[in-house]
């Protein structure tokens, strides 16, 4: 986000690809078709860098039936080889079905450029007191930027793109599509619920105190994507992160037949799940051992490797 953007003003930002100078390949992931990449953009700043991730799309059924797409007068093949019945070739679709998206990181901080550079991991087991003595002081230290998420909850920025809105307080919030998500291909269905109070960083602040946000995100969150996308809640993943890519707390709703980024059991809580164990134990995020990953280079790991050393010398292992 340009600092133009972050003082809330409207003008539109356009970025010259022409003018993107590769510094790194930061990521390259064939099989999620993704690329991260870093570099600087000539015509606005040598010393200021950007991320630009690019990701090939996901076919969809439009794509393939029109009269426009893929089985059309424009769309030409370049043979590799033919044997006998079997054939390889290159097909070459008109560029409108052919696009890649491409998220643009502008300018880019040292913590962005850690997040998507290629990295060894490591899953730690956070005890309520590491989450005291570790963890939250290095989330209130290191955290990113939130003034893109307050332009949205201001309506300063995305309105046009809101799906549904719940203005309360204290138990609405915003849903929109996430940057991850064309908002076109149902088959990659991916929602942020972004709530409207302030305060709440994550899984470890949630008590009883919130189940009715967290029911009126469930309910509303999932009739208005069947009302727009026509997607059953039967067919969506409703979860949260821990640890989430940014502390203000969100809600993800994605496709279930789509492997969307952080669904795995190191990473994702179901909704249904989170709320039915504050019915059961109201302080139980509180008093839970949570297990995350962290990326080889996070300073918070560097934390955690210390203290389990710490530890050890004291057990005299």
């Amino acid at each position: 986000m340009s600092e133009e953007l972050s003082k809330g003003e409207e003008a539109a930002v356009e970025y010259n690809l022409s003018q993107f100078q590769l510094e790194k390949v930061l990521n390259s992931n064939s099989g999620s078709k993704t690329m991260s990449l870093l570099g600087h953009f000539a015509d606005l700043s040598a010393e200021k860098r950007a991320v630009v991730i690019l990701e090939k799309k996901a076919f969809t059924e439009a794509d393939l039936t029109s009269k426009s797409g893929f089985f059309s007068d424009s769309t030409s093949l370049r043979t590799e080889f033919v044997n006998d019945i079997y054939g390889n070739f290159e097909c070459f679709p008109r560029p409108e079905i052919n696009s890649i998206k491409t998220t643009v990181i502008y300018p880019a901080t040292e913590r962005h450029i850690e997040k998507y550079s290629k990295q060894e991991i490591h899953i730690v087991q956070e005890t309520p007191e590491l989450y005291r003595e570790l963890t939250l002081k290095h989330i209130e230290k290191e955290q990113f930027s939130l003034e893109w998420l307050y332009n949205i909850l201001e309506h300063k920025k995305e309105s046009e793109r809101i799906i549904f809105e719940d203005p309360c307080e204290e138990t609405g919030f915003i849903l929109l599509p996430d940057l991850k998500w064309d908002s076109k291909t149902t088959e990659t269905l991916y929602c942020l619920a972004l709530v409207r109070k302030h305060g709440l960083k994550s899984l470890r602040d949630l008590n009883a105190g919130h189940l009715p946000l967290l029911r009126n995100i469930l309910t509303k969150g999932v009739a208005a994507i069947e009302k727009k996308y026509a997607v059953a809640r039967s067919q969506l993943r409703i979860y949260l992160h821990y640890q989430p890519s940014f502390y203000h707390l969100h809600v993800h709703f994605t496709y279930l037949k789509h492997d969307a980024p952080g669904i795995f059991c190191e990473k994702s809580h179901l909704l249904d799940t989170v709320i039915s164990n504050i019915e059961l134990m109201s302080d139980y995020y509180q008093k839970a051992t949570l297990s995350f990953v962290l990326r080889e280079n996070d300073s918070l790991w560097d934390e955690y490797r210390r203290e389990g050393s710490s530890r050890k010398l004291l057990k005299g292992e």
